[in-house]
């Protein structure tokens, strides 16, 4: 029997794009993983091509994925990583790379899709083995039972149980504090982000500090390409000041917010950057239970930027 590989690409890439994500947290590698998986397809098909196929592709895209990690992992990155931002929409659509289980856009997993792409999450999982974080996101975010989990990984039901208690181990930081963006935390940093922007426009620098927690941290990711910080920068008072010399050399820069990874953001587009000044770079806040602005991303790296439109 012949593959119909475009009929199987429409079916089940959205679902692909979004495990390959959420493997490897970065959109540009996603794409290649799912492109990988569907030339597989065409060129070596599985021998049983009546069964059902979501399994043979799962295991090819995250094999996919895990190479691609364990491929980072070997090369030195120039700075903070961290993950590219996507866009996740609003209630009204779902989000057009959110994958879509069994017709539905939500699980009852212990992690929940929009959650499960959050830069805290997504930065929490950078902890663990690319194989502890295949057995994670298959169980907990999309409910894979052990046999199919062990059937996608070719590996035995018990090492996925040992793995998985390891992986939720080293994610008990992150459970500890989880950052979920429910329609009020959304609103908090919709409100938090949009005064830090204001006061950063009006160098009101007693503003600025006073969004701020007093260990708030911020990590830039220009991927060596353009100039960010080499290290994250710690206390409300370095925080401020790195980004208030920002905003004093960004008047002009066009300004939108958007959803991205599931909270607001701003993608702020440069006109005529100066080089290493980046023309485009998306900023996003956590806030704590306060509603002060407890961490600050800003990710410009060309390649992390291939999901903003």
């Amino acid at each position: 029997m012949t593959l119909n590989v475009e009929s199987l690409y429409a079916e089940h890439r959205q679902f692909l794009w979004g495990l390959c994500y959420r493997m490897t947290g970065n959109a540009a590698d996603a794409d290649d993983a799912v492109q990988d998986t569907f030339v597989q397809a065409m060129q070596r098909p599985p021998r049983r091509t009546d069964d059902p196929l979501r399994p043979w592709l799962v295991k090819v895209a995250v094999n996919r994925s895990r190479d691609v990690l364990r491929r980072r992992r070997r090369r030195e990155y120039i700075g903070p990583w961290l993950p590219s931002p996507v866009d996740t929409g609003d209630d009204s659509a779902p989000p057009s790379h959110e994958p879509v289980v069994d017709g539905a856009r939500t699980l009852e997993g212990r992690y929940d899709l929009l959650e499960s792409v959050s830069f805290a999450f997504l930065l929490a999982l950078e902890r663990l083995t690319p194989t502890q974080r295949a057995v994670l996101l298959l169980r907990d975010v999309f409910d894979y039972s052990v046999k199919e989990t062990a059937d996608a990984l070719d590996i035995s039901a018990a090492n996925v149980k040992t793995t998985h208690h390891r992986a939720r181990r080293l994610m008990s930081a992150y459970d500890g504090a989880p950052q979920v963006p429910t329609a009020r935390a959304q609103a908090s940093t919709q409100a938090a982000l949009t005064l830090f922007l204001r006061c950063l426009e009006q160098h009101d620098v007693a503003g600025v500090e006073a969004l701020l927690a007093e260990d708030v941290r911020t990590t830039t990711d220009g991927g060596g390409e353009f100039v960010a910080a080499r290290k994250t920068i710690v206390g409300r008072d370095a925080v401020a000041k790195f980004y208030l010399r920002i905003a004093a050399g960004a008047v002009g820069s066009q300004i939108r917010f958007t959803l991205m990874n599931g909270l607001p953001a701003i993608v702020a587009d440069v006109p005529s950057p100066a080089p290493p000044q980046a023309p485009r770079y998306v900023l996003q806040v956590e806030i704590d239970r306060r509603g002060r602005i407890s961490h600050v991303y800003i990710v410009s790296a060309t390649r992390k930027l291939t999901a903003v439109s």
